[in-house]
């Protein structure tokens, strides 16, 4: 069963096309819990109308989903709390010019 750092390890390989960052140095994952092998992913996008969530959806049942011990994958995307620039690690805020 992977613990909830394997499944943030395998998040940093979804990219934000438009910033060029993963999503975990982003913040836009909000929770991972994992329950047996189910794997459960609250995420957010930084705008309501990005048009990028079923994109960004498959990569994370992808990515998430070669883990081993790993059966199903499921990605929430929800815009509460909505999502803020303060939400970035210190590295995206610098690379972003924050």
């Amino acid at each position: 069963m992977p613990t909830v750092e394997d499944v943030q390890e395998a998040l940093t390989n979804v990219i934000d096309p438009e910033l060029g960052l993963d999503f975990m140095e982003l913040g836009l994952v909000y929770e991972v819990t994992v329950e047996d092998s189910e794997v459960y992913v609250t995420f957010t996008l930084t705008t309501p109308g990005c048009p990028i969530g079923p994109q960004v959806t498959d990569q994370m049942e992808e990515y998430v989903g070669e883990l081993e011990g790993v059966e199903r994958v499921y990605p929430k995307m929800v815009f509460s709390p909505p999502w803020t620039p303060d939400m970035m690690s210190e590295e995206a805020k610098f690379a972003l010019g924050y």
